[in-house]
């Protein structure tokens, strides 16, 4: 399996991604590359001191996302949700291939997103369902607000699951201290370890 980190400048996030895989498995090539990445810039010191505190080195030069990655990827994890939003406004032949990070490692949270989408689901068709019920009865302002008090505890129970979703972004520790790196590093090893289960429990797997 071919897999590509994506952050913005391919300097801090990506690359530290990039090399935990490595230093994890054999089985799988990696690269990374930057939404908004120059070319041949040098991973940051920070990323660089931290990685080497778990033994790995790196002599890592930075790339820019392109067409050529992205087709020889057979998975994009990226390490924000914007980021995954970028790639998806600009290839979106791609589309099935990207996943933040997070979002592709986790296990645990799966539930509640299939819980949330269903709860979408559901409240959509109540809205369709109640428009042509009563459609004959009300003007639009009217209808308006008698659709919303229909939907009222929907809308509000919708809104609590939301809140209690997690962030599947990856903080950015540019131009913070050793000790923000390290919890970067160790936030981002979290999820290549999780990675790697999946991939191990689903070999054949690449969404």
């Amino acid at each position: 399996m071919n897999i590509l980190f994506v952050c913005t400048g391919n300097t801090c996030r990506s690359p530290m991604a990039e090399a935990l895989l490595k230093n994890k498995t054999g089985s799988v090539t990696v690269q990374s590359a930057g939404i908004f990445a120059g070319k041949g810039m040098p991973i940051s010191d920070g990323a660089k001191q931290v990685l080497k505190k778990q033994g790995i080195e790196i002599d890592h030069q930075s790339q820019p996302v392109t067409t050529d990655l992205l087709e020889w990827a057979d998975l994009v994890l990226t390490m924000s949700e914007q980021h995954k939003q970028s790639l998806a406004m600009q290839y979106d032949q791609w589309q099935d291939k990207y996943f933040t990070l997070k979002e592709y490692a986790a296990k645990d949270q799966a539930s509640d997103w299939e819980d949330l989408k269903q709860a979408y689901t559901e409240i959509e068709e109540k809205r369709i369902q109640f428009i042509n019920k009563y459609r004959d009865d009300y003007d639009e302002e009217t209808m308006q607000k008698k659709l919303y008090e229909a939907l009222k505890d929907d809308l509000e129970e919708i809104h609590e699951m939301e809140n209690n979703l997690p962030s599947f972004d990856i903080s950015d520790p540019f131009g913070g201290n050793e000790t923000i790196y390290q919890e970067t590093m160790k936030e981002i090893e979290k999820n290549v370890v999780l990675l790697l289960e999946k991939l191990e429990e689903n070999p054949t797997d690449d969404k």
